[in-house]
């Protein structure tokens, strides 16, 4: 029997190939993002990321551009089919994922590990085969956890706040190097203008985001979503009352922290304590 022949050349990964129609679609219109904001009334900035393959969007805007495009329910069955895949991120984190990569701000609170948006590839590995993860799979995860960081680091940045608890700056990679090479990495994220970090010292007791890791995420239409997380699970959380409730223990712990030029200073005495050199 002959070997199947590919009719398009086009991906076969589902998130990929949605990101291509999309292009070629714009492209033979022959608009630029700006332009096709203008057209279909969302912000231009949503369907560059889009294009780029860094969130899929949600229904209202794939159906929107169905009907500017004249592809009735095409592009719709091809987001449904991303949604679905499961090839690079975890069925519990792909919502929130694709949140994140809309959102026009975030502010976080570490309980005990740095935020992904923050850690370096070494982190990263470390905590993720902490977690059971080995092989390609390990490889695959400290890959996509990496792309994320883009989210920080592109020409036009959303605004991102981090409180650490001190727990997180007390419990250091096994290898010291790795470990120096993260907290300057932190200290170095720590001076860009659209990024503010804040340490919450052990001394200030009890507090009210004790138990869980939590980020919050102003999307564009204006409604904060929070993600909250233990050491078993995640939970998104999109309903008014209980976003509300996590954002006043959020502001509580705000006012519990350092500031982020004693915060700089603190994270700086902790590396000038460690023993970088391996040699020492």
């Amino acid at each position: 029997m002959p070997q199947r022949r590919l009719v398009t050349g086009r991906s076969r990964e589902p998130r990929q190939r949605f990101a291509e129609e999309l292009r070629q679609l714009r492209a033979a219109k022959g608009v630029t993002l700006r332009q096709l904001g203008e057209r279909v009334g969302w912000d231009w900035s949503l369907f560059g990321k889009m294009e780029k393959g860094e969130t899929l969007g949600g229904p209202e805007v794939v159906q929107a551009l169905d009907t500017y495009y004249e592809t009735p329910g095409l592009l719709l069955v091809l987001w449904e089919l991303a949604r679905a895949d499961r090839t690079q991120f975890r069925e519990q984190y792909r919502r929130y994922m694709e949140l994140e990569a809309e959102a026009t701000s975030l502010w976080h609170f570490a309980v005990s590990v740095l935020p992904g948006l923050l850690q370096t590839p070494d982190y990263a590995r470390a905590l993720l085969a902490a977690g059971g993860l080995r092989g390609d799979e390990l490889e695959r995860q400290i890959e996509a956890r990496m792309a994320r960081r883009e989210l920080l680091e592109g020409d036009e940045p959303p605004p991102f706040r981090s409180i650490l608890s001190e727990a997180v700056l007390r419990a250091p990679l096994r290898d010291a190097a790795a470990w120096c090479s993260q907290l300057e990495h932190l200290l170095a994220m720590g001076d860009r203008p659209d990024v503010a970090l804040q340490v919450l010292p052990l001394r200030v007791g009890p507090h009210g985001l004790m138990n869980a890791t939590v980020m919050f995420l102003r999307l564009l239409d204006g409604r904060t979503v929070a993600y909250t997380e233990n050491g078993y699970r995640g939970e998104l959380i999109e309903e008014n009352c209980p976003v509300d409730r996590l954002q006043r223990a959020y502001d509580a712990v705000r006012d519990l922290a350092l500031p982020p030029a004693e915060s700089r200073k603190f994270v700086r005495r902790i590396l000038e304590e460690t023993p970088c050199d391996p040699s020492t």
